[in-house]
């Protein structure tokens, strides 16, 4: 029997909406705190614009899902500045880019869940997920047991996607 490791997933897997919900009012809003924080490799940043900026989801639906997050906290999509609407979605166009240099992923789902009935895990925040998709990426694994494989560890991915941004010279 081969065996899957996916480490990280364990903390995902321990703790239920409801306590991550607990531990981010706890210990802050991450989408708050990581941007003021001197720790981009370990927070998964990769980039900061003016008024948003591009982390790695630590719970991805595949490898490379990316989110375009506006800096200023805010639940409310309609509150979004002029600002904040042209930076996010301009990094967003840009992330698509560069994930469709690093990965070659067939396809894209970009989204936002706003608030908890719609699927938000961090519903006080907005945030634009960028999911990268591949021709029959719908494995075994999710059908059978709601469970996603991925073949690499973030840090590695960050570092891939991080190396394209930068060769594009996107700023």
């Amino acid at each position: 029997m081969d065996i899957l490791r996916a480490p990280w997933r364990m903390e995902y897997i321990d703790s239920s909406t409801d306590d991550a919900q607990r531990s981010s009012k706890k210990n802050g809003c991450i989408f708050c705190v990581y941007p003021q924080e001197d720790k981009d490799e370990e927070n998964l940043l990769l980039y900061r614009g003016k008024s948003a900026f591009v982390i790695l989801n630590r719970y991805p639906y595949s490898t490379g899902h990316l989110m375009v997050v506006p800096y200023r906290h805010t639940s409310v999509f309609g509150s979004l500045s002029d600002e904040e609407k042209l930076e996010t979605m301009s990094l967003a166009q840009t992330s698509v880019s560069v994930l469709g240099c690093t990965m070659q992923p067939d396809g894209f789902n970009l989204g936002m869940n706003i608030g908890r009935v719609a699927g938000a895990g961090i519903d006080a925040h907005l945030h634009l997920h960028i999911v990268p998709r591949w021709n029959g990426d719908t494995n075994f694994m999710s059908v059978t047991s709601e469970t996603k494989v991925l073949p690499e560890a973030l840090i590695v991915t960050r570092k891939r996607i991080l190396k394209t941004w930068n060769e594009m010279d996107i700023s």
